[in-house]
């Protein structure tokens, strides 16, 4: 994006036309979280700053990403996939434990969760074992179990955390990724199905008694508004409340009253929308949709198959957070725990996202100068 002759030639390279909008949705939700702050009229701590800080360093770390030619991306596939599914065996034997969940490794000078980096990382192995593969043998059992492999085992780690919402975003970016490399469409048909069956024993078996809560909540949550049902009557308390134009910054009272469970992570998209209303909610959205847009026609626009897969399964990743927790905060899904990106508060999340950001600048520079000029 040429920005004039007399901008240096590094910086006007840059891809300003998606730095700009993220960065303005990024300082949108620091307002939110300095609004949401336990200090009263608000604060740059403990939230606001550390977001902004948490962003910038890792646009700084997506735009080093661009600059690396195609074929690093495809020699760090397996050995990215196996330091990660290492790490997500060493939380299960030493992870830190939070809020029931032993999901975080203690770095001593952060604090990691390995599952959110898995999200990336399998789209990335992934797009790397399709490209490898000979189309002919897309369509058999050659294209489907290494791949359902790949999957199966950070998902059931990630499960057993447990951290369902995380299993979800992990197995859906890779099905997408499975998906658009060309197998039949019969066999997704045929999972999709056999799925449907497995619903009802997998609820009463394998998920936990508050996750199975959880779902009949969802369904019904003014039957527990005090219990099981708090967090997403809050919810929706709090975003009808701001009508259309909202309260006024720092005016929202579920979060500053505590109404609002997680008023900073989760449930940020409430807070924004009590003191910004849906004007506020509309801008979100909007600067989310040219975000996806970007994604998608970087994808469509790829040459080759490995960076067509592999921008397709990054924006896929991103949609899923944003379709999720904004479905989950206005109560047309059951709450997990999966963040609103570029908003929420959250280091391990800004990092998946802007990691998928990063490649999908790499993947347009390589369609504009060549994927081996790094």
């Amino acid at each position: 994006m040429a920005l004039g002759y007399n901008i240096p030639d590094p910086v006007a390279r840059q891809p300003w036309g998606i730095i700009l909008p993220l960065t303005t949705l990024v300082l949108f939700g620091a307002a939110v979280l300095y609004s949401a702050s336990p200090v009263p009229g608000g604060s740059l701590r403990p939230w606001a700053l550390i977001h902004m800080l948490h962003y910038f360093v890792f646009l700084a770390m997506a735009l080093v990403m661009a600059r690396f030619p195609r074929d690093w991306f495809k020699l760090a596939a397996y050995p990215l996939y196996g330091l990660i599914l290492v790490s997500l065996v060493l939380v299960e034997l030493m992870g830190k434990i939070g809020g029931g969940s032993q999901r975080w490794l203690n770095l001593g000078f952060m604090t990691l969760q390995p599952s959110e980096l898995m999200k990336p990382v399998i789209v990335l192995v992934l797009a790397r074992f399709y490209d490898s593969l000979p189309p002919a043998m897309t369509a058999s059992w050659r294209g489907l179990v290494p791949a359902a492999g790949l999957l199966a085992i950070p998902a059931a780690f990630v499960i057993i955390q447990p951290d369902l919402g995380t299993a979800l975003a992990i197995c859906f970016g890779a099905v997408v990724v499975i998906f658009l490399a060309g197998l039949p469409l019969r066999w997704f048909i045929g999972a999709g199905l056999a799925a449907a069956v497995a619903a009802p024993v997998a609820f009463f078996s394998l998920l936990h008694d508050y996750q199975r809560k959880r779902v009949t909540i969802f369904l019904d949550p003014e039957n527990d508004p005090l219990g099981a049902g708090y967090h997403i009557t809050q919810s929706k308390i709090a975003i009808g409340s701001g009508g259309f134009f909202g309260k006024g910054f720092s005016n929202g009272s579920q979060s500053h009253l505590d109404y609002l469970p997680e008023s900073h992570t989760d449930f940020v998209f409430a807070t924004m929308a009590e003191e910004w209303g849906m004007l506020g909610g509309l801008f979100v959205l909007l600067v989310f949709a040219v975000i996806l847009r970007w994604g998608m026609t970087v994808a469509r626009s790829s040459n080759d198959r490995f960076t067509q897969l592999l921008a397709a399964g990054m924006t896929a990743t991103i949609f899923f957070y944003v379709a999720i927790n904004l479905m989950m905060v206005m109560g047309l899904a059951p709450v997990v725990g999966i963040p609103l990106p570029f908003v929420s508060h959250g280091g391990s999340s800004m990092l998946t996202n802007m990691i998928c950001i990063g490649t999908l600048m790499a993947a347009e520079r390589w369609r504009k100068r060549g994927g081996s000029i790094p």
